[in-house]
């Protein structure tokens, strides 16, 4: 046996769908039960549209051995992996934890632990006992069960790592680095939160720039802590302008082991917003004939400032002083709008298009939805206190539109309370008092108002939805002022037999489409969302869809990101203008899924690598975080303009990867202008320098490259181009053609 011993959990599960308390008894006869993997849900493996309880057992001899640990050797920790939703934990009948936490011996067995309005589904769970606890049988055989409840989606024991062993000095320390203050100034504490051990060793601060290499601080302490004592370090060091990451390290006394945490520093790259006014965001808008047209011009720079438009075709308005355009054009056609915005500073102009045909979102949609920000908890509070910080923070100068609330809105499905009025009419709850008030003042702001349903009946939260009232819904989203439907497959999937079958995923999306194109006075823009389980992408835009989920839902991970976005390259020949591919939200600033905040988990370079690979993709810029706790690097990274219309070029291609090589992918779109925007993504583990050969890219001659988040050129290049690039960062360019 190794020196540090671990008693592996991943084989040998056995499993139960459904509820009865009696299967944690230790005596339970599990023969007949089925064996499951515990490194994927019970959905991937026979289980497709399980929710709800089941069971999980293990037979399990936990040696004596263990005590002979390296010290401390206190307590036996059980490693249970991630969980999605909801567990409770038992061994040998006993209930010892759940969800995150122990319970006391006395807890009662009840169904509350799943009552929680957010779910830890990412986060592991890992619970422990004392070594003398007399309910661990030494040297001889435990069963452990746990007990699983699952909203949705997927569900059970997902992650693989589970086993049981005795703590390190390392579990006892917490390195916890400040989340405010400046970006070259930091506070980080150290905690020991044991009740009996002192830990002693050298902690070490370093801060280094990824792309040279270069150390701007490094220091050493000597640490002595007491069980409970915390002690904290502020240090200094030059402001970054480029990828810089602080590693804290810290080296036991007497141990062959150290704890490490890395932590990437925020650092600007879009240059400060001029004075003088800039006109930005999406030049080109279609809306039906004889439906209502609403257009804020977006434009940068000090206020006041005032609006003109030249041009506009009979039915149109533009009030001057907020640039809203809005109004209702009947007649078929192409409309070349001369924009202009004027301030004490300067002005500037540029042409919109205005297609009133057939097509709606003829460039990606950008916006805010509530769901990885408030999940269930949204009101209608926050929803328009999200719509005024896009104007008050300046995102809706830049071309930010949609404020989507999400699921959480409509009545719950097992509340007694009347889901519907007399007449059929969808109720809202408590939360949201009036909607077609919100939307009036959302639209007031210049801004779109987007909303959720599901084809079943209820949503993934088990909100009431349109199954059956179709017709009726699309009505009273109209009656709301809704510009925007998500429409999201969730319970749905139980009235299925097969949830990749595009034969029975068509109908449900085709039918609200119809409801939404009958005689509506309102054009509402169609997202489809299934998820990608039935290729989407290849019938979405035939049952209606403006855009379509291609997978399913992200979080702030960088393998989940990853995985995300630079997957189903496939689906990229059906996208374009009026018909996008969805890789979902942006997982920028403060997020959480709930009522429960934090800042996201991607580092600053996994950032700018999200933002840009979603504008290379021409994927829909939907935030999904707090917007009225924007700090400085957010705002910087979502206001770039010259990132931004590269997602919103009116060409409308998707790129795609042309190199990969050595962890280095080069992905590459064709724009409107006839120059190529490429993204060069390291998505290894360590920091890289690459040199990128044009003719790979189909360039001849010398060519003029832009850096396009610094806003600035870099010169001019004739075979290769050299670079650095920091783990799972990017270096996004344009280059210029000459043609």
């Amino acid at each position: 046996m190794n020196q540090y011993q671990k008693v592996n959990l991943d084989r040998a599960w056995k499993f139960k769908t459904g509820d009865n308390l009696k299967y944690s008894a230790p005596d339970f006869n599990d023969s007949d039960w089925e064996e499951i993997n515990v490194n994927q849900t019970w959905n991937k493996q026979g289980y497709k549209k399980y929710e709800g309880f089941a069971w999980y057992r293990i037979h399990v001899v936990i040696p004596a051995s263990l005590k002979k640990n390296p010290s401390p050797n206190d307590s036996l920790i059980f490693n249970l992996g991630k969980i999605d939703d909801f567990n409770q934990f038992f061994l040998n009948g006993q209930l010892v934890g759940e969800n995150l936490n122990n319970t006391t011996a006395d807890k009662k067995v009840t169904d509350d632990f799943k009552n929680l309005k957010e779910s830890y589904w990412d986060v592991p769970r890992r619970y422990s006992l004392s070594i003398d606890n007399p309910l661990i049988k030494w040297d001889k055989e435990n069963v452990i069960a746990v007990r699983v409840f699952d909203w949705g989606v997927a569900g059970g024991i997902y992650s693989g790592g589970l086993n049981i062993t005795t703590p390190k000095f390392s579990d006892y320390l917490k390195i916890i680095p400040a989340k405010d203050g400046a970006e070259n100034i930091r506070k980080v504490s150290l905690q020991n939160i044991s009740k009996s051990y002192e830990i002693k060793g050298d902690f070490t601060i370093e801060v280094l720039n990824n792309i040279s290499d270069r150390k701007s601080y490094e220091r050493k302490f000597h640490v002595k802590m007491n069980p409970g004592e915390s002690k904290s370090f502020s240090f200094r060091f030059e402001k970054p302008h480029q990828s810089t990451t602080i590693k804290y390290m810290f080296d036991f006394d007497g141990e062959n082991y150290s704890s490490t945490l890395s932590e990437g520093v925020k650092y600007i790259l879009t240059p400060p917003e001029k004075e003088a006014p800039q006109i930005n965001g999406a030049l080109i808008y279609g809306e039906r004939p004889g439906k209502p047209l609403l257009y804020k011009i977006a434009a940068s720079g000090k206020r006041p400032m005032k609006f003109f438009a030249e041009g506009l075709p009979k039915g149109l308005a533009l009030d001057p002083e907020k640039g809203i355009i809005s109004g209702r054009v009947e007649r078929k056609g192409n409309y070349n709008v001369l924009l202009k915005a004027e301030n004490d500073s300067g002005f500037d102009s540029k042409t919109l298009e205005i297609v009133i045909g057939d097509k709606l979102l003829l460039t990606p949609p950008m916006g805010w939805n509530s769901w990885n920000c408030w999940g269930l908890s949204v009101s209608q509070q926050k929803v328009y206190d999200a719509a005024k910080s896009f104007v008050e923070s300046g995102l809706a100068n830049h071309g930010w539109t949609y404020i989507n609330v999400d699921d959480g809105w409509s009545i719950f499905g097992k509340s007694k309370e009347r889901k519907r009025k007399p007449n059929g009419e969808i109720r809202t709850n408590e939360k949201f008092p009036d909607m077609k008030k919100l939307g009036k003042d959302i639209h007031a702001l210049g801004l779109k108002f987007g909303i959720y349903s599901s084809p079943g009946p209820l949503t993934c939260g088990k909100y009431t939805a349109s199954y059956k009232h179709e017709f009726q819904d699309a009505k009273t989203f109209a009656k709301w002022g809704i510009d925007y439907l998500k429409y999201d497959l969730c319970t749905y999937r139980k009235l299925m037999k097969d949830v990749h079958s595009v034969k029975e995923l068509v109908p449900p999306y085709k039918l609200m489409h119809k409801a939404l194109t009958n005689n509506l006075n309102r054009d509402i823009a169609y997202s489809i969302c299934e998820y990608g389980l039935g290729k989407v992408w290849e019938w979405g835009e035939k049952v209606g869809g403006q855009l379509w989920r291609t997978t399913g839902d992200i979080w702030d991970d960088w393998d989940r990101m990853y995985e995300i976005g630079f997957g189903n390259v496939e689906a990229a020949e059906f996208s374009g203008p009026g018909h996008w591919n969805d890789p979902d939200m942006l997982i920028v600033g403060w997020v959480g899924w709930g009522p429960n905040l934090h800042e996201t988990r991607l580092t600053p370079d996994e950032q700018y690598t999200h933002v840009s690979l979603w504008a290379l993709r021409s994927a829909p810029l939907l935030l999904g975080n707090d917007l009225t706790k924007l700090d400085e690097f957010t705002l910087n990274l979502i206001t770039n303009d010259e990132v931004i219309a590269i997602d919103q070029d009116k060409l409308g291609h998707e790129a795609t990867p042309v190199i990969k090589k050595d962890s280095i992918e080069v992905w590459m779109k064709n724009l409107s202008d006839g120059n190529k925007a490429v993204g060069i993504f390291n998505v290894s583990a360590e920091n890289r320098n690459f040199t990128l050969p044009l003719a790979d890219l189909g360039f001849k001659d010398s060519v003029l490259i832009r850096d396009v988040w610094r806003e600035k050129n870099i010169g001019k290049f004739e075979r290769n181009y050299k670079t650095g690039i920091a783990s799972h960062g990017v270096q996004l360019i344009k280059i210029f053609t000459g043609k």
